[in-house]
């Protein structure tokens, strides 16, 4: 993770549209029992306020695994709440699990991403995506209980 230029510019502006227009969007559509296809709802308690936390993610199952990328590395706080407290719960549907998260820094991020999706045109939509909102990308991997 350490040799990949950091983008706090970019960081900075992409956490501010994520926090008040993205992330409310999407966990409103949880709430509303709309889970949209190929994502799930993370939470992880607050480091320093001890207060549930849920982040909307991009993932793809594997199993009883749970693959995702932090695109903004150990900058985002999910992540930075998850290393302080690796126990999570993942909302995948309607259902909610809990399981272990671990970040992986030596992880091919870009060979994860292509797993993301099942068709060259999905993967070729979610590895610009992913490019456009990313500042230090690295992988996470949930081990479900």
């Amino acid at each position: 993770m350490d040799d990949k230029p950091d983008k706090p510019v970019k960081r900075r502006w992409e956490i501010l549209i994520g926090r008040y227009t993205a992330n409310p969007l999407m966990r409103g559509m949880f709430k509303l029992g709309l889970t949209p296809p190929g994502m799930a709802l993370v939470e992880t308690i607050g480091r320093r306020s001890g207060v549930a936390r849920r982040i909307p993610v991009v993932c793809t199952p594997e199993g009883d695994t749970l693959w995702l990328i932090a695109q903004h590395g150990r900058h985002a706080a999910w992540v930075k709440n998850f290393e302080a407290n690796p126990q999570v719960r993942v909302r995948l549907g309607r259902r909610w699990r809990s399981g272990t998260a671990e970040l992986l820094p030596q992880d091919d991020v870009k060979a994860r991403i292509r797993t993301f999706a099942n068709t060259v045109i999905g993967r070729a939509i979610t590895s610009a995506a992913f490019r456009a909102l990313e500042s230090q990308p690295v992988t996470v991997r949930i081990e479900l209980d």
